[in-house]
Protein backbone atom coordinates (compact mmCIF):
# COMPACT_ATOMS: atom_id res chain seq x y z
CA UNK A 1 0.00 0.00 0.00
CA UNK A 2 1.01 3.52 -0.23
CA UNK A 3 2.62 5.30 2.75
CA UNK A 4 0.55 6.62 5.47
CA UNK A 5 1.45 9.24 7.21
CA UNK A 6 3.58 8.08 9.41
CA UNK A 7 5.34 5.92 7.38
CA UNK A 8 6.17 9.18 5.48
CA UNK A 9 7.29 10.97 8.12
CA UNK A 10 9.48 8.30 9.06
CA UNK A 11 10.93 8.35 5.36
CA UNK A 12 11.72 12.31 5.49
CA UNK A 13 13.25 12.02 9.39
CA UNK A 14 15.38 9.25 8.06
CA UNK A 15 16.50 11.37 5.14
CA UNK A 16 17.35 13.72 7.13
CA UNK A 17 18.80 11.49 10.05
CA UNK A 18 20.29 8.41 8.66
CA UNK A 19 22.51 7.32 11.43
CA UNK A 20 19.68 5.60 13.49
CA UNK A 21 19.39 3.49 10.12
CA UNK A 22 21.06 -0.08 9.67
CA UNK A 23 24.38 0.49 7.96
CA UNK A 24 22.97 -2.06 5.44
CA UNK A 25 19.92 0.93 4.80
CA UNK A 26 21.83 3.79 4.82
CA UNK A 27 24.41 2.26 2.40
CA UNK A 28 21.76 1.88 -0.64
CA UNK A 29 22.88 3.30 -3.67
CA UNK A 30 20.48 6.90 -4.52
CA UNK A 31 21.22 6.36 -8.64
CA UNK A 32 22.07 3.36 -11.03
CA UNK A 33 25.56 4.68 -10.93
CA UNK A 34 25.97 4.09 -7.42
CA UNK A 35 24.68 0.36 -7.73
CA UNK A 36 27.62 -2.12 -7.44
CA UNK A 37 27.41 -5.56 -9.87
CA UNK A 38 24.79 -6.32 -12.24
CA UNK A 39 26.38 -4.37 -14.74
CA UNK A 40 25.01 -6.54 -17.25
CA UNK A 41 21.30 -4.81 -16.44
CA UNK A 42 22.27 -1.46 -16.42
CA UNK A 43 23.95 -0.39 -19.75
CA UNK A 44 22.17 2.45 -21.39
CA UNK A 45 18.61 1.29 -22.67
CA UNK A 46 18.30 -1.50 -20.46
CA UNK A 47 14.62 -2.04 -18.79
CA UNK A 48 15.91 -0.46 -15.65
CA UNK A 49 17.26 2.48 -17.25
CA UNK A 50 14.09 3.41 -18.82
CA UNK A 51 12.21 2.76 -15.54
CA UNK A 52 14.15 5.60 -14.03
CA UNK A 53 13.29 7.84 -17.14
CA UNK A 54 16.23 7.43 -19.45
CA UNK A 55 15.06 7.14 -22.90
CA UNK A 56 11.54 5.92 -21.62
CA UNK A 57 9.55 8.46 -24.09
CA UNK A 58 7.84 7.67 -26.99
CA UNK A 59 5.20 5.17 -27.70
CA UNK A 60 7.68 2.57 -26.64
CA UNK A 61 6.89 2.49 -22.69
CA UNK A 62 9.17 1.23 -20.00
CA UNK A 63 8.23 -2.92 -19.67
CA UNK A 64 7.35 -4.69 -16.32
CA UNK A 65 10.45 -6.74 -14.73
CA UNK A 66 11.01 -9.45 -12.62
CA UNK A 67 14.06 -9.52 -11.22
CA UNK A 68 15.72 -13.13 -10.21
CA UNK A 69 18.86 -13.86 -8.38
CA UNK A 70 20.21 -14.74 -4.80
CA UNK A 71 19.61 -12.99 -1.61
CA UNK A 72 21.98 -9.68 -0.72
CA UNK A 73 21.96 -9.13 -4.92
CA UNK A 74 20.71 -6.12 -4.82
CA UNK A 75 17.15 -6.75 -6.16
CA UNK A 76 15.13 -4.74 -3.29
CA UNK A 77 18.16 -2.16 -4.20
CA UNK A 78 17.34 -1.30 -7.37
CA UNK A 79 13.68 -1.07 -6.33
CA UNK A 80 14.77 1.83 -4.00
CA UNK A 81 17.14 3.32 -6.67
CA UNK A 82 13.95 3.60 -9.07
CA UNK A 83 11.43 4.64 -6.49
CA UNK A 84 13.99 7.63 -5.65
CA UNK A 85 14.66 8.38 -9.14
CA UNK A 86 11.52 8.70 -11.12
CA UNK A 87 8.80 10.88 -10.98
CA UNK A 88 6.21 8.44 -11.20
CA UNK A 89 3.78 7.37 -8.23
CA UNK A 90 5.70 4.36 -6.59
CA UNK A 91 3.92 1.63 -4.20
CA UNK A 92 5.81 -0.78 -2.10
CA UNK A 93 4.44 -4.80 -1.22
CA UNK A 94 5.65 -7.70 0.14
CA UNK A 95 3.90 -11.27 -1.09
CA UNK A 96 4.46 -12.30 2.69
CA UNK A 97 1.94 -9.71 4.13
CA UNK A 98 -0.27 -8.85 0.65
CA UNK A 99 -2.79 -10.26 -0.73
CA UNK A 100 -5.82 -9.86 -3.52
CA UNK A 101 -7.40 -7.38 -1.84
CA UNK A 102 -4.99 -5.38 -0.97
CA UNK A 103 -3.06 -5.94 -4.65
CA UNK A 104 -6.87 -4.85 -6.23
CA UNK A 105 -6.47 -1.65 -3.62
CA UNK A 106 -3.34 -0.78 -5.50
CA UNK A 107 -4.40 -1.13 -9.13
CA UNK A 108 -7.76 0.96 -8.64
CA UNK A 109 -5.34 3.30 -6.96
CA UNK A 110 -3.20 3.42 -10.33
CA UNK A 111 -6.15 3.66 -12.30
CA UNK A 112 -7.31 6.86 -11.27
CA UNK A 113 -3.69 8.35 -10.67
CA UNK A 114 -3.46 7.63 -14.42
CA UNK A 115 -6.87 8.62 -15.02
CA UNK A 116 -7.20 11.61 -12.52
CA UNK A 117 -3.80 13.40 -13.38
CA UNK A 118 -2.09 11.45 -15.46
CA UNK A 119 0.40 9.97 -13.20
CA UNK A 120 1.90 6.29 -13.58
CA UNK A 121 2.51 4.37 -10.79
CA UNK A 122 5.25 1.55 -10.77
CA UNK A 123 4.52 -1.13 -8.56
CA UNK A 124 7.50 -3.21 -6.45
CA UNK A 125 6.59 -6.70 -5.40
CA UNK A 126 8.98 -8.57 -3.56
CA UNK A 127 8.79 -12.68 -2.68
CA UNK A 128 6.57 -12.80 -5.39
CA UNK A 129 6.97 -16.71 -5.49
CA UNK A 130 5.26 -16.63 -1.95
CA UNK A 131 2.15 -15.59 -4.38
CA UNK A 132 -0.50 -17.86 -4.92
CA UNK A 133 -1.57 -18.45 -8.91
CA UNK A 134 -4.93 -16.62 -7.55
CA UNK A 135 -2.86 -13.88 -6.14
CA UNK A 136 -0.48 -14.04 -9.13
CA UNK A 137 -3.44 -14.03 -12.05
CA UNK A 138 -4.82 -10.77 -10.37
CA UNK A 139 -1.89 -8.62 -10.94
CA UNK A 140 -2.55 -9.53 -14.94
CA UNK A 141 -5.00 -6.92 -16.29
CA UNK A 142 -2.73 -4.02 -14.49
CA UNK A 143 0.63 -5.40 -16.49
CA UNK A 144 -1.17 -6.22 -19.66
CA UNK A 145 -2.72 -2.67 -19.88
CA UNK A 146 0.17 -1.08 -18.27
CA UNK A 147 -1.56 0.52 -15.22
CA UNK A 148 1.02 -0.27 -13.33
CA UNK A 149 4.72 -1.34 -14.42
CA UNK A 150 5.64 -4.16 -12.48
CA UNK A 151 8.99 -5.15 -10.73
CA UNK A 152 8.85 -8.32 -9.14
CA UNK A 153 11.29 -9.87 -6.99
CA UNK A 154 12.17 -13.41 -6.10
CA UNK A 155 15.23 -15.75 -5.18
CA UNK A 156 13.17 -18.94 -6.53
CA UNK A 157 13.28 -19.98 -10.33
CA UNK A 158 10.11 -18.04 -11.92
CA UNK A 159 10.21 -20.64 -14.57
CA UNK A 160 8.34 -22.56 -11.57
CA UNK A 161 7.44 -20.02 -8.82
CA UNK A 162 5.57 -17.25 -11.59
CA UNK A 163 2.31 -18.06 -14.05
CA UNK A 164 3.52 -18.31 -17.35
CA UNK A 165 0.73 -15.53 -18.69
CA UNK A 166 2.55 -13.13 -16.40
CA UNK A 167 6.00 -13.81 -17.13
CA UNK A 168 4.92 -13.47 -20.87
CA UNK A 169 3.97 -10.14 -19.89
CA UNK A 170 7.35 -8.89 -18.58
CA UNK A 171 10.95 -8.84 -18.92
CA UNK A 172 12.78 -11.24 -17.07
CA UNK A 173 16.19 -9.60 -15.43
CA UNK A 174 18.98 -12.21 -13.65
CA UNK A 175 21.04 -11.18 -10.93
CA UNK A 176 24.32 -12.31 -10.53
CA UNK A 177 26.17 -13.23 -7.56
CA UNK A 178 28.22 -10.74 -6.44
CA UNK A 179 31.91 -11.03 -7.06
CA UNK A 180 34.50 -10.61 -3.56
CA UNK A 181 35.23 -7.22 -5.64
CA UNK A 182 32.21 -6.03 -5.78
CA UNK A 183 31.76 -6.63 -2.26
CA UNK A 184 34.94 -5.17 -1.39
CA UNK A 185 34.23 -1.85 -2.81
CA UNK A 186 31.01 -1.97 -1.16
CA UNK A 187 32.87 -2.13 2.24
CA UNK A 188 35.35 0.24 1.29
CA UNK A 189 32.65 2.72 0.55
CA UNK A 190 30.72 1.95 3.19
CA UNK A 191 34.29 3.07 5.75
CA UNK A 192 34.68 6.09 4.42
CA UNK A 193 31.14 7.46 2.95
CA UNK A 194 29.76 10.10 5.24
CA UNK A 195 26.64 7.83 4.99
CA UNK A 196 28.46 4.76 6.15
CA UNK A 197 31.01 5.13 9.18
CA UNK A 198 32.80 7.93 8.26
CA UNK A 199 36.07 7.01 8.21
CA UNK A 200 35.64 5.95 12.06
CA UNK A 201 37.21 3.27 11.55
CA UNK A 202 39.51 1.32 9.35
CA UNK A 203 39.70 -2.28 8.26
CA UNK A 204 43.18 -4.62 7.92
CA UNK A 205 43.32 -6.56 4.90
CA UNK A 206 43.26 -10.17 7.44
CA UNK A 207 39.70 -8.67 8.26
CA UNK A 208 38.56 -7.56 5.17
CA UNK A 209 39.08 -11.32 3.71
CA UNK A 210 37.22 -12.80 6.33
CA UNK A 211 34.47 -10.33 5.67
CA UNK A 212 34.37 -11.31 2.15
CA UNK A 213 34.10 -15.00 3.06
CA UNK A 214 31.17 -14.31 5.80
CA UNK A 215 29.17 -12.35 3.12
CA UNK A 216 29.56 -15.18 0.10
CA UNK A 217 28.85 -12.51 -2.31
CA UNK A 218 25.80 -11.03 -0.13
CA UNK A 219 26.00 -7.08 0.15
CA UNK A 220 23.07 -7.10 3.09
CA UNK A 221 25.51 -9.78 5.05
CA UNK A 222 28.77 -7.86 4.24
CA UNK A 223 27.71 -4.31 6.04
CA UNK A 224 25.52 -5.84 8.57
CA UNK A 225 29.02 -7.83 9.44
CA UNK A 226 30.84 -4.68 9.45
CA UNK A 227 28.45 -2.39 10.81
CA UNK A 228 28.61 -4.94 14.18
CA UNK A 229 32.49 -5.24 14.19
CA UNK A 230 32.49 -2.00 13.69
CA UNK A 231 30.44 -1.00 16.86
CA UNK A 232 32.35 -3.48 18.81
CA UNK A 233 35.92 -1.87 17.83
CA UNK A 234 34.83 2.05 18.93
CA UNK A 235 32.88 0.87 22.05
CA UNK A 236 36.83 -0.79 23.14
CA UNK A 237 38.49 2.37 21.63
CA UNK A 238 39.93 0.98 18.94
CA UNK A 239 40.00 2.73 15.33
CA UNK A 240 41.36 -0.40 13.73
CA UNK A 241 38.94 -3.69 13.40
CA UNK A 242 40.96 -5.98 14.39
CA UNK A 243 40.40 -9.78 12.98
CA UNK A 244 39.74 -10.76 16.33
CA UNK A 245 37.36 -8.46 17.00
CA UNK A 246 35.03 -9.14 13.81
CA UNK A 247 35.44 -13.41 15.36
CA UNK A 248 34.18 -12.02 18.44
CA UNK A 249 31.18 -10.31 17.00
CA UNK A 250 29.89 -12.85 14.32
CA UNK A 251 30.73 -15.48 16.49
CA UNK A 252 32.79 -17.42 13.49
CA UNK A 253 36.01 -17.79 13.70
CA UNK A 254 38.96 -17.04 10.16
CA UNK A 255 39.48 -19.72 8.76
CA UNK A 256 43.26 -19.88 7.39
CA UNK A 257 42.96 -20.73 4.21
CA UNK A 258 44.46 -19.24 1.50
CA UNK A 259 41.88 -20.21 -1.77
CA UNK A 260 44.93 -19.09 -4.29
CA UNK A 261 47.70 -20.63 -2.17
CA UNK A 262 49.65 -23.73 -0.58
CA UNK A 263 46.61 -23.79 1.74
CA UNK A 264 44.12 -25.33 -0.84
CA UNK A 265 45.93 -27.38 -2.03
CA UNK A 266 46.92 -29.22 1.06
CA UNK A 267 43.39 -29.35 2.75
CA UNK A 268 42.27 -30.41 -1.04
CA UNK A 269 44.83 -32.93 -1.04
CA UNK A 270 44.07 -34.06 2.98
CA UNK A 271 40.44 -34.76 1.88
CA UNK A 272 41.27 -37.23 -1.28
CA UNK A 273 43.67 -38.76 0.87
CA UNK A 274 41.33 -38.94 4.33
CA UNK A 275 38.66 -40.17 1.83
CA UNK A 276 40.95 -42.96 0.42
CA UNK A 277 41.76 -44.46 4.05
CA UNK A 278 37.91 -44.42 4.57
CA UNK A 279 38.64 -41.76 7.65
CA UNK A 280 34.78 -40.80 6.94
CA UNK A 281 35.08 -37.73 9.65
CA UNK A 282 38.95 -36.42 8.76
CA UNK A 283 36.94 -36.13 5.09
CA UNK A 284 34.39 -34.33 6.65
CA UNK A 285 36.54 -31.74 8.93
CA UNK A 286 38.52 -31.06 5.57
CA UNK A 287 35.42 -30.43 3.33
CA UNK A 288 33.80 -28.17 6.53
CA UNK A 289 37.16 -26.32 6.18
CA UNK A 290 37.01 -25.71 2.41
CA UNK A 291 33.36 -24.59 2.80
CA UNK A 292 33.75 -22.62 5.40
CA UNK A 293 36.53 -20.73 3.65
CA UNK A 294 34.48 -20.06 0.53
CA UNK A 295 36.38 -22.43 -1.71
CA UNK A 296 34.38 -22.88 -5.17
CA UNK A 297 31.90 -25.92 -4.56
CA UNK A 298 32.56 -26.50 -8.32
CA UNK A 299 36.43 -27.33 -7.40
CA UNK A 300 35.55 -29.78 -4.66
CA UNK A 301 33.02 -31.72 -6.57
CA UNK A 302 35.10 -32.11 -9.10
CA UNK A 303 37.93 -33.66 -6.98
CA UNK A 304 34.99 -36.21 -5.57
CA UNK A 305 34.75 -37.35 -8.97
CA UNK A 306 38.42 -37.91 -9.61
CA UNK A 307 38.72 -39.74 -6.23
CA UNK A 308 35.16 -41.89 -6.81
CA UNK A 309 37.47 -43.30 -10.24
CA UNK A 310 40.95 -43.58 -8.53
CA UNK A 311 40.15 -44.80 -5.05
CA UNK A 312 36.83 -46.42 -5.50
CA UNK A 313 36.45 -47.48 -9.34
CA UNK A 314 34.29 -51.06 -9.27
CA UNK A 315 34.76 -51.94 -6.19
CA UNK A 316 31.17 -49.74 -5.64
CA UNK A 317 30.28 -48.64 -9.47
CA UNK A 318 27.55 -46.22 -7.73
CA UNK A 319 30.34 -43.89 -6.39
CA UNK A 320 30.80 -42.55 -9.82
CA UNK A 321 27.49 -41.81 -10.02
CA UNK A 322 26.87 -40.45 -6.39
CA UNK A 323 29.43 -38.30 -7.37
CA UNK A 324 29.18 -36.80 -10.91
CA UNK A 325 25.00 -36.49 -9.41
CA UNK A 326 26.60 -34.07 -6.60
CA UNK A 327 28.74 -32.20 -9.19
CA UNK A 328 25.66 -31.57 -10.89
CA UNK A 329 23.74 -30.68 -8.20
CA UNK A 330 25.96 -28.69 -6.97
CA UNK A 331 26.66 -26.29 -10.16
CA UNK A 332 22.51 -25.98 -10.07
CA UNK A 333 22.16 -24.83 -6.34
CA UNK A 334 25.44 -23.37 -5.14
CA UNK A 335 26.01 -22.60 -1.42
CA UNK A 336 25.01 -22.86 1.00
CA UNK A 337 22.50 -25.68 -0.02
CA UNK A 338 25.46 -27.41 -1.80
CA UNK A 339 27.38 -28.33 1.36
CA UNK A 340 24.45 -30.91 1.79
CA UNK A 341 24.91 -32.23 -1.61
CA UNK A 342 28.88 -32.47 -0.87
CA UNK A 343 28.45 -34.01 2.45
CA UNK A 344 26.06 -36.54 0.99
CA UNK A 345 29.27 -37.35 -1.50
CA UNK A 346 31.60 -37.33 0.77
CA UNK A 347 30.42 -39.69 3.19
CA UNK A 348 29.66 -42.06 0.60
CA UNK A 349 33.16 -42.06 -1.00
CA UNK A 350 34.76 -42.33 2.32
CA UNK A 351 32.67 -45.53 3.59
CA UNK A 352 32.63 -47.06 -0.20
CA UNK A 353 35.00 -50.15 -0.19
CA UNK A 354 38.30 -49.04 -1.81
CA UNK A 355 40.24 -50.38 -4.90
CA UNK A 356 42.48 -48.39 -7.67
CA UNK A 357 42.71 -51.45 -9.90
CA UNK A 358 41.24 -48.65 -12.67
CA UNK A 359 43.83 -46.20 -12.12
CA UNK A 360 46.71 -49.22 -12.23
CA UNK A 361 45.10 -50.44 -14.89
CA UNK A 362 45.11 -46.99 -17.60
CA UNK A 363 48.22 -46.01 -16.08
CA UNK A 364 50.26 -49.86 -17.38
CA UNK A 365 48.57 -49.28 -20.30
CA UNK A 366 49.32 -45.70 -21.46
CA UNK A 367 52.86 -46.84 -20.01
CA UNK A 368 53.18 -49.17 -22.69
CA UNK A 369 51.50 -47.05 -25.38
CA UNK A 370 54.52 -44.16 -24.32
CA UNK A 371 56.91 -46.97 -24.43
CA UNK A 372 56.03 -47.73 -27.94
CA UNK A 373 54.56 -51.31 -27.50
CA UNK A 374 51.57 -50.79 -29.67
CA UNK A 375 51.89 -52.91 -32.78
CA UNK A 376 49.78 -52.95 -35.47
CA UNK A 377 45.50 -54.00 -35.26
CA UNK A 378 44.78 -58.10 -36.09
CA UNK A 379 43.84 -57.80 -39.30
CA UNK A 380 40.55 -59.84 -38.99
CA UNK A 381 39.85 -56.76 -36.01
CA UNK A 382 40.61 -53.99 -38.66
CA UNK A 383 37.78 -51.97 -39.99
CA UNK A 384 35.84 -53.98 -43.42
CA UNK A 385 33.29 -51.72 -43.90
CA UNK A 386 34.42 -49.62 -47.04
CA UNK A 387 35.24 -51.12 -50.43
CA UNK A 388 38.49 -52.71 -50.93
CA UNK A 389 38.64 -53.26 -47.37
CA UNK A 390 38.04 -57.54 -48.19
CA UNK A 391 41.09 -57.03 -50.30
CA UNK A 392 43.32 -56.57 -47.81
CA UNK A 393 42.16 -58.97 -45.81
CA UNK A 394 40.69 -56.74 -43.23
CA UNK A 395 37.78 -58.03 -40.90
CA UNK A 396 38.41 -61.78 -42.51
CA UNK A 397 38.47 -64.99 -39.87
CA UNK A 398 36.89 -62.69 -37.40
CA UNK A 399 34.15 -64.42 -35.07
CA UNK A 400 31.48 -62.63 -34.19
CA UNK A 401 30.83 -63.31 -30.58
CA UNK A 402 27.09 -63.00 -30.28
CA UNK A 403 26.94 -66.31 -32.53
CA UNK A 404 28.40 -68.27 -29.96
CA UNK A 405 26.69 -69.75 -27.23
CA UNK A 406 28.62 -68.43 -24.21
CA UNK A 407 29.19 -64.89 -25.83
CA UNK A 408 32.77 -64.95 -25.99
CA UNK A 409 35.08 -65.98 -29.04
CA UNK A 410 38.39 -67.34 -28.44
CA UNK A 411 40.54 -65.04 -31.27
CA UNK A 412 43.49 -62.66 -30.55
CA UNK A 413 42.53 -59.03 -30.02
CA UNK A 414 45.66 -57.58 -28.82
CA UNK A 415 48.60 -56.89 -31.09
CA UNK A 416 50.68 -59.38 -31.18
CA UNK A 417 53.96 -58.19 -28.85
CA UNK A 418 50.50 -57.84 -26.31
CA UNK A 419 48.97 -60.65 -26.45
CA UNK A 420 49.84 -62.15 -23.19
CA UNK A 421 49.85 -58.58 -21.43
CA UNK A 422 47.94 -58.08 -18.58
CA UNK A 423 46.69 -54.70 -17.35
CA UNK A 424 43.71 -54.83 -14.92
CA UNK A 425 44.12 -56.55 -11.49
CA UNK A 426 41.00 -56.54 -9.96
CA UNK A 427 40.70 -56.51 -5.77
CA UNK A 428 38.28 -58.65 -4.06
CA UNK A 429 36.90 -55.63 -2.82
CA UNK A 430 33.12 -54.83 -2.64
CA UNK A 431 31.35 -55.29 -5.85
CA UNK A 432 34.87 -55.79 -7.56
CA UNK A 433 35.02 -59.30 -6.68
CA UNK A 434 32.17 -60.09 -9.21
CA UNK A 435 35.19 -58.33 -11.63
CA UNK A 436 37.71 -60.67 -10.12
CA UNK A 437 35.76 -63.97 -11.34
CA UNK A 438 34.38 -61.93 -14.41
CA UNK A 439 37.91 -61.12 -15.56
CA UNK A 440 39.38 -64.82 -14.25
CA UNK A 441 36.80 -66.37 -16.04
CA UNK A 442 36.60 -64.46 -19.65
CA UNK A 443 40.84 -64.95 -19.81
CA UNK A 444 40.70 -68.22 -19.33
CA UNK A 445 38.06 -68.79 -22.17
CA UNK A 446 40.08 -66.91 -24.43
CA UNK A 447 43.08 -68.76 -23.92
CA UNK A 448 45.15 -66.50 -21.67
CA UNK A 449 47.27 -67.55 -19.50
CA UNK A 450 46.08 -66.86 -15.44
CA UNK A 451 47.44 -63.55 -14.03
Amino acid sequence: MEPDLFTAAAEERQEKDPTGSPLAVRMRPRTLDEVVGQQHLLKPGSPLRRLVGEGASGPAGPSSVILWGPPGTGKTTLAYVVSKATNKRFVELSAITAGVKEVRAVIDGARRAVGGYGKETVLFLDEIHRFSKAQQDSLLPAVENRWVTLIAATTENPYFSVISPLLSRSLLLTLEPLTDDDVRDLLRRALTDERGLGGAVTLPEDTEEHLLRIAGGDARRALTALEAAAGAALDKGEAEIALTTLEETVDRAAVKYDRDGDQHYDVASALIKSIRGSDVDAALHYLARMIEAGEDPRFIARRLMISASEDIGLADPNALQIAVAAAQAVAMIGFPEAALTLSHATIALALAPKSNAATTAIGAALDDVRKGHAGPVPAHLRDSHYKGAGKLGHGQGYVYPHDLPEGIAAQQYAPDGLKERTYYTPTRHGAEARYADAVEWTRGHLGRKPS
